[in-house]
């Protein structure tokens, strides 16, 4: 039996115009009106899944940043789990000597270094999400968020880092060069203090050990009384594992890659058709039938 759903953004519960479709919504409000927890869990930071999840008038808890910080419905924040500041130069230094961009995700938002290499980080996190994904629009949404001021110019990350007060959730690291980022992914494990992962093909999400979505998932569950056998996740990317190696029913999207498929127990539709709504209301059709 299903009492609590964790659904993944990018790629999973946001379709290929990045919103949540009618279907998605719906069947999630479905779950929640039959009692079902449903909580958000993804890699993107509060501020840019608040306003996507409100315009669906979804409202739920959220795991954000991997499960670098937790929140309630109304955003108050529940738990956070950074990167100790000291460590980080050291993460950095490891990616400036493979030549490989990244990005810095704190508490009061993300920062970058470069404009071009920002745009080239999200849309490879988009485009990742579907093969259906419209190059243009991929780039327009990029740019939007740019704009809108979601992601931070910087000259140097060194204030950033000079700062005590400053708490930092995640380094996002982007490269075309496939043999820099699995050296860069190496060195960064063999420091024995942070989880790696990847929401896109040529990217590294990087975070405490302890800061991944199915740790964050699994005490989610426990403070309400939830086993994880009786948790559903949807996920489509690597960063989806951890909750999926925990949970009783894990769904892969159609349009995840075979890694992912692989380590899931079911394989839905696609983000583009509604795969949430489909699981979502086929696991109520055997929680009903059982």
């Amino acid at each position: 039996m299903v009492k609590c759903i964790a659904i993944d953004m990018d790629g999973t519960l946001l379709n290929n115009n990045h919103v949540v479709s009618e279907e998605n919504a719906d069947a999630i409000k479905l779950a929640q009106k039959n009692g079902v927890e449903v909580v958000i869990a993804t890699g993107r930071a509060y501020s840019e899944a608040k306003d996507v999840l409100a315009e669906a008038g979804i409202v739920t808890p959220i795991i954000c940043v991997n499960g670098a910080e937790a929140r309630k419905p109304d955003g108050t924040i529940v738990s956070t789990n950074p990167i100790p500041l000291n460590e980080i130069k050291k993460l950095a230094a490891i990616l400036d000597k493979h030549d490989i961009y990244f990005e810095i995700y704190t508490q009061e938002g993300t920062y970058s270094k470069d404009y071009d290499k920002a745009i080239a980080t999200i849309m490879d996190v988009f485009m990742s999400a579907s093969e259906e994904n419209d190059y243009d629009k991929v780039l327009k949404a990029a740019k939007e968020r740019m704009e809108e001021g979601n992601v931070k110019l910087v000259d140097s990350f060194e204030p950033i880092l000079e700062e005590e007060s400053h708490v930092i959730y995640k380094l996002l690291a982007f490269s075309l060069n496939k043999g820099n980022l699995e050296a860069a992914r190496y060195e960064l494990l063999e420091l024995g203090i942070v989880a790696v992962s990847s929401s896109g093909k040529d990217n590294l999400e990087i975070t405490s050990a302890d800061a991944q979505k199915g740790i964050a998932l699994t005490t989610f569950t426990a403070e309400r009384g939830i086993s994880m056998e009786e948790t559903m996740a949807l996920g489509d990317n690597y960063n989806d594992v951890s909750m999926f190696e925990r949970v009783g029913r894990a769904v892969a999207m159609g349009n995840a890659p075979d890694g992912v498929k692989a380590k899931a127990h079911i394989v839905t539709d696609t983000n583009v058709n509604s795969g949430v709504a489909k699981a979502i209301i086929e696991s109520m059709a055997k929680t009903e039938v059982g």
